[in-house]
């Protein structure tokens, strides 16, 4: 018997969905390298713009993304989206993709793309708001470091 099928007795739901938009968020952590180069431009540009984050020999960050859906609680499950199924959308389209590698050289959705992080929560929107099927994706945000990050809402805004 489902929870909102009526008991027997009443012919009343058990269960009594509330209404309302609800931000569900899971976090998620993996490592990366990359170089911020842009190969159009000169070695003197590059290392004018980025500095250290030019370095020829690529660095690494332990990144943190924070995927956002929101939409109306299921009235069967309670939940907005399960983070079960988000946790595992978030590990097969970014982490599989990206944990242990380098975005210029291994991650085949970075190609031709400096991989900032501003460039780079873009590409994860573009990458898993398809599989989004219950609510809609709200933010992708990714810390690069303790004091930096870029959050991206999908051309929504702020």
């Amino acid at each position: 018997m489902s929870l909102t099928d009526p008991s027997p007795q009443s012919k009343e739901p058990t269960v009594r969905p509330l209404r309302g938009e609800v931000l569900v968020t899971r976090r998620v952590q993996f490592c990366a390298a990359h170089r911020l180069t842009n190969p159009d431009m000169p070695e003197s540009w590059n290392l004018d713009k980025y500095g250290l984050c030019n370095n020829h020999h690529w660095h690494g960050h332990n990144y943190i993304l924070e995927v956002s859906v929101v939409g109306e609680p299921d009235p069967e499950t309670g939940y907005t989206f399960d983070l079960g199924d988000l946790k595992t959308i978030i590990r097969e389209e970014i982490v599989e993709k990206c944990d242990h590698k380098n975005f210029n050289c291994d991650v085949d959705f970075m190609k031709g793309i400096i991989p900032t992080t501003e460039n780079l929560v873009i590409a994860f929107w573009n990458q898993l708001e398809p599989r989004i099927k219950h609510g809609r994706l709200f933010s992708v945000r990714l810390r690069e470091t303790e004091n930096n990050s870029a959050e991206y809402r999908g051309g929504a805004g702020f």
